[in-house]
């Protein structure tokens, strides 16, 4: 134990401002990259990788020939399969950083500001398009990126206010079909093209932009507010569920609680008293648009 305290003295000491500043450059390098990968299919093919490099390890360790000749032959072939894999992660992510707003980063962010702001012009903006009968979607990214799916439609990278959203689904405009995505207080991409849920035996029909919301919120933690076209009702889509027939105060209570970062326990006080549930499952008739 003494020789473990003078070894651990000695490492303390040697430890100087530099290698201090080494090890943060390097965590939050790799901190923006994890923020870049986030909600991509880079996940998946990054832990496709860690396995195959598992098994080249674990191969050297058991002295097996065979696998050791193929991983050592196969490395480069790897590497360059790997750049040709991350090349739209890659390409975006120089692409942020050439944009990089380090203002922001160092002064932080106020979420609880930001949520509030945003969810009120949302909601202005949905009950004005409601009475109009014009069909809209509007999509809160939260954990999970959705870089793949702005890259479908139109970059804005525009304030949310309500005046903007109901120029964009006017109907006859060129966005008024797709889907907009809200990161924050920005609405950062319109026209989007979303995932369309697969319509299940004994379900029933759904509509387009339900079906379309059902379809996103079942592969990222997304929430997204619908207006149908045919009735002009204001819907919300989480985690695969529909939730339906909700006033101003409920809608405005739901997404805030939801983008605000609440608990399991608080958002479940939420979801609870909420009279009309719409799953996959249990939606029996056709949903409108």
């Amino acid at each position: 134990m003494s020789e473990f305290l003078r070894n651990l003295h000695f490492f303390i000491e040697s430890i100087g401002w530099r290698d201090v500043l080494d090890v943060l450059l390097v965590a939050f390098l790799l901190y923006q990259l994890l923020k870049l990968i986030r909600g991509t299919q880079a996940v998946q093919l990054l832990l496709g990788l860690g396995v195959i490099f598992a098994v080249g390890y674990g191969a050297q360790l058991l002295h097996l020939r065979l696998l050791e000749f193929i991983f050592s032959n196969g490395t480069q072939a790897i590497v360059i399969a790997a750049i040709i894999l991350f090349q739209p992660e890659l390409r975006r992510a120089l692409d942020q950083v050439g944009r990089m707003n380090a203002v922001r980063t160092l002064l932080g962010r106020h979420p609880e500001v930001v949520v509030v702001n945003t969810v009120d012009e949302v909601l202005r903006a949905a009950q004005s398009l409601g009475e109009r009968r014009s069909g809209a979607l509007i999509v809160f990214e939260r954990e999970t990126g959705l870089e793949n799916v702005a890259a479908t439609g139109v970059h804005i990278n525009g304030e949310v206010t309500a005046e903007m959203l109901a120029t964009i689904f006017v109907p006859g405009s060129p966005l008024h079909d797709g889907a907009v995505i809200v990161r924050e207080s920005r609405l950062i991409a319109a026209g989007c093209v979303l995932p369309l849920a697969e319509t299940l035996p004994g379900v029933g029909r759904m509509g387009t932009r339900h079906r379309a919301a059902l379809g996103l919120t079942m592969q990222s933690d997304a929430i997204i507010l619908i207006v149908s076209e045919e009735t002009g009702l204001i819907s919300v889509a989480s985690a695969g569920k529909i939730y339906r027939g909700l006033d101003q105060a409920g809608l405005r209570s739901m997404l805030a609680t939801l983008l605000g970062g609440a608990g399991a326990a608080a958002r479940a006080r939420v979801l609870r008293p909420l009279a009309r549930v719409t799953t996959l499952r249990t939606l029996g008739r056709r949903t409108p648009q």
